[in-house]
């Protein structure tokens, strides 16, 4: 009897135990009784009505992300390729996430499919590689309103990878190795052009030099001479003015002597004679100056005579 008393109790206290749920952190588990929907218990301690009571399902409230499989895929202009997709989705309603659809990431996978598809047939084959934030965007916008109604909300949608036919793939190979040669051409015929002005602009600067210096030189070597010139000029000037002065001190000297015509007539003479220095052909002399040199000869003969 005592027996079957202490197992009774085991047996109350795990029932009552088992009644007991703690919610951790980001879940929710949606509560039936007898079999209908009783309600959500969020993050928390709660209690369960025993034998009427049960979790139903526990949904996960975190952000995942699902990779699904590469899908055939065919473009406007009949090119088939293989598209995989990554998907980012929440639970935002644990009652319809539970009661919504039977298996919603089975559900998302074939709603991915059929949405690629649709978008993918309206485009050709350079628009599909070059477009992926446009399908990435269309593609979301559809997820998300096609699984409003299961609870969930679809986050954010990415191409993972594009994957053409090998003959696309080994044409698209051969345009990019001619596009890289093609660049590689424009790119060496820039630098040669490039080299080409630097090396006529350089020529240029040292023709412009050469020609500054020869002016500069040019300039000087006149200054030069200028100078040397003026210096001349100065030196004669000077010897001028010193002939002048030592020729009107003679005169002075000749008039304070008290000298008469004569006396300079025959200076006039002498100077004549020194200027003529043995080396001139014909002296002009004016007639005054030969008058009295006649005279001068006469008196000199005639003097010879009386001796």
């Amino acid at each position: 009897m005592g027996f079957v008393l202490i197992v009774l109790l085991v047996l109350v206290v795990l029932v009552l135990a088992s009644c007991i749920k703690i919610v951790p952190q980001a879940y929710a588990y949606v509560m039936e009784r007898l079999g209908a929907y009783q309600g959500t218990w969020s993050v928390g301690i709660h209690f369960k009505t025993p034998f009427l009571d049960k979790v139903a399902k526990k949904v996960n409230l975190k952000e995942q992300v699902v990779d699904f499989a590469p899908q055939p895929v065919i473009t406007k202009d009949n090119v088939t390729m293989r598209i995989d997709t990554v998907v980012f989705f929440q639970i935002t309603d644990p009652k319809l996430f539970a009661y919504g659809v039977e298996n919603p990431i089975m559900a998302i996978e074939n709603l991915t499919a059929t949405t690629l598809r649709n978008i993918i047939g309206e485009m050709e084959l350079d628009q599909t590689l070059t477009s992926r934030e446009v399908i990435n965007t269309k593609m979301r916008s559809s997820l998300d309103i096609a699984t409003d109604p299961w609870g969930i909300k679809v986050n954010r949608v990415e191409l993972k990878n594009i994957i053409p036919p090998a003959a696309i793939q080994d044409a698209m190979e051969k345009q990019m190795k001619a596009e890289r040669e093609r660049r590689e051409a424009i790119l060496r015929a820039e630098g040669e052009k490039k080299s080409t002005i630097l090396v006529a602009e350089g020529q240029k600067e040292s023709v412009i030099l050469e020609a500054e210096a020869e002016k500069q030189s040019a300039i000087l070597r006149a200054e030069a001479q200028k100078e040397k010139m003026i210096r001349e000029a100065e030196g004669e000037a000077e010897a001028i003015l010193k002939v002048q002065k030592a020729t009107a001190d003679g005169i002075r000297m000749i008039r304070e002597a008290g000298a008469d015509q004569s006396v300079l007539t025959i200076k006039s003479l002498e100077a004549f004679e020194k200027a003529a220095d043995g080396k001139a052909t014909k002296i002009i002399i004016p007639s005054e100056i030969q008058g009295i040199a006649g005279l001068a000869s006469s008196l000199k003969e005639i003097v010879v005579d009386e001796k």
